[in-house]
C-alpha cells in the first residue's frame, strides 16, 4: 500500500471506529432508558442491568455498522477536498480508484467484523440474553416480589402474593396478563413453586383457577385446576404469539440445516430462511456505501464549490438502499421468493456504483446546445465591449 493509500486508511479507519462508538453509545443509552425498570421495578443490581444491556448491543453494531462506513467514507472524502489534498491527487493524474482503494480496505475490514458479528456473536449474545431475561424472570417471582403488593413485571402483566413460606413457596398466587387486546387471562392459586427444568423454568401452582374473557365473548371462560404449570418464558412475549419466534438465536449451522420437527420453525419457516440470507447479504452494505460515496463526491472540486449537495445525495441514497434491504428482509419474512432481492439491492447498488464512478473519469464531451449558448454568449459580449476597445485606441 502506497503512502497516500496508507494516509487515507488510517484516516478512514479511524472515522469509522470514532463514529462507531458513537452511534453505539446513544443506542446503548437508548436501551439502558428502555430497561431502566429492571433496577427499579424488578430489584435487580446494576450488574445485571449493564450485562442485559451489552447483550443487545452486537446485534445493533451489525445494523449501524454500515452507516457508520458511510459517514465516514463522506468525511474522509470531503476533507481530502477541503484541505486541496484531492484536487493535488487528481492533477498528478491520480484517477478515483486511487481513492477507493484505501477506503475499500476499511468496507472489507468491516465486512470481516459484520460477518463474525453475524454468524457467531450475535446468535451467542441473543441467546444469552434470552437467558439472563428468564432468570430476571424467575428471580421477580421467587425473590424480589413482596407479599401483599401488585408487582407489574412489565406493562401489562401484573403479579400478587399473599405471603412467601420459608422453603419459597408463594401463597395465594394471582397473576393477570392484559397484554394480549384480545383476550385477558387471570391464574389464581392457593400456592406455587418455581421448578427448573434445564433451560427452562415453570411456575408449578397448585389448586385453583384460569379465567379468560375474550373481548368478542360476554361470558368468561373458567378452568379449576389441581395442579398447572405455566412457563415463566411467557412473560417475556405476548399472549397471541403461539410459538416462539426467535429466529435470530439461531446460529448459522442450525439456520442451514433447520430441526424440521421444532414447532418454531414449523409455525413460520420462511423467517428462518429470511433471517439465513440476511445474515450473507448484509455484509454487502460496506462495500456499497463505499462506492456511493466515491459515486457522488470522489471527484475533485476548487474550495469554492459547494459539495453539500452531493455529500447530501450521497448519505440519502445510503440511507434508502438500506431502506429498501429492511423491505426485502420484510418480505422474504412472508414470501419465499424475496430472497433474492436481497442480494440485488446492494449488488445493484455496487454495480452502478462502479458505473458511475468510471464514467465520471473520463471526459465528457458538453453537448451542442450547451457549445452553441457558450459561443452565442461570447460573440454577445465581444459585440457590447468592442466600441470601448475601439475608442480607447484612437485616444491612444
Amino acid at each position: 500500500m502506497r503512502i497516500l493509500s496508507r494516509y487515507i486508511f488510517r484516516q478512514s479507519i479511524g472515522a469509522v471506529l470514532l463514529i462507531l462508538m458513537s452511534l453505539s453509545t446513544v443506542t446503548w443509552i437508548g436501551i439502558a432508558l428502555r430497561q431502566i425498570d429492571v433496577m427499579t421495578s424488578q430489584g435487580q443490581d446494576a450488574f445485571v442491568f449493564l450485562k442485559l444491556t451489552a447483550l443487545a448491543l452486537p446485534s445493533l453494531i451489525g445494523f449501524i455498522a454500515p452507516f457508520a462506513v458511510l459517514i465516514s467514507s463522506l468525511h474522509v472524502i470531503n476533507r481530502l477536498n477541503g484541505d486541496s489534498e484531492l484536487i493535488i491527487m487528481t492533477a498528478s493524474g491520480g484517477p478515483t480508484w486511487q481513492l477507493v482503494r484505501p477506503l475499500m480496505a476499511t468496507a472489507l475490514a468491516m465486512t470481516i467484523v459484520l460477518i463474525a458479528i453475524n454468524h457467531v456473536v450475535a446468535p451467542w449474545s441473543n441467546r444469552k440474553l434470552r437467558d439472563g431475561a428468564m432468570q430476571v424472570r424467575t428471580e421477580l417471582i421467587s425473590q424480589v416480589l413482596q407479599p401483599g403488593r401488585f408487582n407489574a413485571a412489565e406493562k401489562g402483566l401484573t403479579i400478587h402474593i399473599r405471603d412467601r413460606a420459608a422453603d419459597g413457596e408463594l401463597l395465594g398466587l394471582l397473576v393477570h396478563d392484559i397484554r394480549d387486546a384480545a383476550q385477558a387471562s387471570s391464574y389464581l392459586a392457593q400456592s406455587a413453586y418455581i421448578v427448573k427444568q434445564g433451560a427452562s423454568a415453570y411456575l408449578l401452582m397448585k389448586k385453583g383457577n384460569i379465567i379468560r374473557e375474550a373481548t368478542t365473548s360476554a361470558t368468561p371462560d373458567v378452568v379449576a385446576f389441581d395442579s398447572y404449570a405455566l412457563d415463566i418464558n411467557r412473560f417475556e412475549q405476548k399472549a397471541e404469539q403461539g410459538f416462539t419466534l426467535r429466529p435470530r438465536e439461531w446460529y448459522t449451522d442450525e439456520l442451514l440445516h433447520p430441526n424440521v420437527q421444532d414447532p418454531a420453525y414449523k409455525f413460520q419457516p420462511q423467517r428462518y430462511t429470511a433471517e439465513l440470507h440476511d445474515r450473507f447479504s448484509n455484509p454487502l452494505y460496506p462495500i456499497a456505501f463505499v462506492l456511493i460515496a466515491a459515486a457522488f463526491a470522489g471527484q475533485s472540486q476548487t474550495t469554492r464549490q459547494n459539495r453539500t449537495q452531493a455529500l447530501l445525495f450521497a448519505f440519502v441514497t445510503g440511507v434508502g438502499i438500506r431502506v429498501m434491504g429492511i423491505s426485502a428482509v420484510n418480505s422474504a419474512n412472508g414470501k419465499g421468493g424475496a430472497v433474492l432481492t436481497m442480494y440485488l439491492i446492494p449488488l445493484a447498488a455496487i454495480v452502478l456504483s462502479i458505473a458511475a464512478i468510471q464514467l465520471n473519469m473520463k471526459p465528457r464531451r458538453k453537448p451542442r446546445f450547451v457549445l452553441a449558448m457558450q459561443a452565442a454568449s461570447q460573440r454577445f459580449g465581444q459585440a457590447l465591449t468592442s466600441p470601448f476597445r475601439r475608442r480607447g485606441a484612437g485616444a491612444h
